[in-house]
């Protein structure tokens, strides 16, 4: 029992600072599908720090600004190279599910992922225990690996 309430008081006093990012190649659309979940708080505590306006992602007054500041963001701090290239990605837009902000993005006129390198500071601007986790799919495989703060490179073989 002391186990449990010391294990719960640590993580009360020691939060962790995780986002997920999945990346998954569609071939037969041709398209790279990007889902992105962050906490909640610690997206809006980061976007005040680069916007004037109020950030309140569960129930904006403007929604598409908050779109707007979303989009710029992670597009500032996620950038992705397949085979070789840079390339940029479409946003479509985000949802909460609980306490996380889910935001998607497409990258499309990709019929072939033979090699993907990402680079990701997301969030390292807020927390320096930030870790990325990200799981990418092509060709019916999927590969995972773990950014930790100041670590931003992954690359991915296919």
């Amino acid at each position: 029992m002391v186990q449990w309430i010391t294990t719960g008081l640590i993580a009360l006093l020691h939060p962790f600072f995780v986002s997920v990012i999945e990346i998954n190649h569609n071939a037969k659309a041709e398209t790279v599908e990007i889902s992105v979940r962050v906490f909640t708080e610690d997206l809006e505590k980061t976007l005040r720090k680069y916007t004037p306006g109020k950030i309140d992602i569960n129930t904006p007054i403007d929604k598409a600004f908050i779109d707007k500041q979303i989009s710029n963001y992670i597009s500032q701090k996620l950038h992705i190279k397949i085979n070789g290239k840079p390339v940029s990605f479409s946003f479509i837009g985000y949802e909460i599910q609980k306490e996380s902000a889910w935001s998607y993005f497409e990258i499309a006129k990709i019929p072939e992922v033979k090699k993907m390198e990402v680079d990701c500071s997301m969030l390292y601007d807020y927390e320096s225990s930030q870790t990325n986790i990200f799981h990418v799919k092509s060709k019916g495989t999927e590969k995972s690996w773990k950014l930790d703060y100041p670590k931003t490179i992954a690359v991915f073989d296919f």
